[in-house]
């Protein structure tokens, strides 16, 4: 009841008898009170504008994370199934291919090489002849061997360098044990630390003694060796042999903890990033101005005397030093697994 006569006030007929009976200010009442709803009634449906175009800017990005994340779900879904299968038949394709090419250009250089000991081949009179009768002149070195490895064919020396470090690059990622990061020793390394003091007891007074008195020797001898390389039977690779065989020796007589005193990893790592960087360096520079017919300005000495050869004596300490240190580590990881 009370709804329809709500509903009946609200009609023309009883606003005009409300103002027949209230008079004019009645009227005038509710006048404003319709023109001040009217004037609320668009800024009630800005805020609702606002609001709904809100509610689609964030839909519409939920819609384009959504969408996003179902192109990267389908892409990993790809990746595992039918893009593993494309990029392992890319992989053996282009294997095939690359290995295919390969054979093809060794036969080819093959059938073009003359026959195995014809003596009428340049490499079994010129070269040979050029390294025994110019050799001295050309490289300054008495040792003809030297001066063939490291001047004449100085560029195979050094891959033989990089290959003795990339194998101790190998040896340390399969074989070291890491700490952890603040510098304390893991469980395996621990573990390692305690077999080699129990299969390699220390405090042994005849093998310390020993070390004491043979170690600077060796090293004396190995540095000799490395010195004299282009002077008489030796050089980088034999003496870097004989220094680390004085490594190993301090090592196993006196333990870890005093060889790490002086040989650490970040001697090996910048001991050999020195010596491989100087070496293809100075035999760049070599390479260029022997290519152009440049003068080098190395002087290349008088033949017998240590300081000759021009850069083969500072390219054997170079070799020596790789091979000294690649040695060491080699047996330093297999022994524990660190330095």
């Amino acid at each position: 009841m009370s709804k329809r006569r709500s509903d009946w006030e609200s009609r023309p007929q009883a606003r005009f008898r409300k103002w027949y009976k209230e008079g004019f200010l009645a009227l005038d009442n509710e006048i404003i009170d319709h023109l001040t709803r009217t004037t609320e009634l668009p800024e009630n449906i800005e805020d609702r504008l606002i609001a709904q175009q809100e509610e689609m800017t964030s839909r519409q990005h939920e819609r384009t994370l959504a969408l996003e994340r179902l192109d990267q779900y389908n892409m990993l879904a790809w990746a595992r199934t039918r893009g593993r299968k494309a990029i392992s038949r890319l992989y053996v394709i282009l294997a095939l291919a690359l290995g295919a090419m390969m054979i093809f250009f060794l036969l080819e250089t093959v059938a073009l090489m003359p026959r195995f000991g014809d003596p009428a081949t340049p490499g079994a009179n010129i070269v040979s002849e050029r390294y025994i009768t110019k050799g001295l002149e050309e490289t300054g070195a008495t040792n003809i061997v030297a001066g063939m490895i490291l001047d004449y064919r100085a560029f195979d020396t050094l891959g033989e360098s990089t290959v003795l470090f990339i194998a101790a690059s190998a040896v340390l990622i399969l074989l070291r044990i890491d700490r952890n990061k603040d510098g304390s020793p893991v469980q395996e390394l621990i573990a390692a630390e305690s077999d080699d003091r129990h299969y390699e007891p220390r405090n042994d007074r005849i093998l310390q003694g020993s070390a004491m008195i043979l170690t600077p020797i060796i090293f004396l001898y190995g540095i000799y060796i490395i010195l004299n390389g282009h002077l008489s039977p030796g050089g980088g690779f034999s003496g870097g042999a004989i220094i680390s065989a004085g490594l190993i020796l301090y090592l196993d007589a006196f333990g870890f903890d005093k060889a790490g005193r002086f040989f650490t990893y970040k001697t090996f790592t910048w001991v050999s990033f020195f010596s491989l960087s100087f070496y293809a360096l100075a035999k760049a520079y070599s390479f260029y101005c022997g290519a152009n017919n440049l003068p080098s300005g190395i002087p290349l000495g008088t033949p017998g005397a240590i300081l000759s050869g021009g850069l083969i004596m500072p390219l054997n300490i170079a070799v020596g030093m790789v091979v000294a240190c690649t040695m060491y580590i080699f047996y330093a990881l297999f022994r524990k697994g660190g330095l």
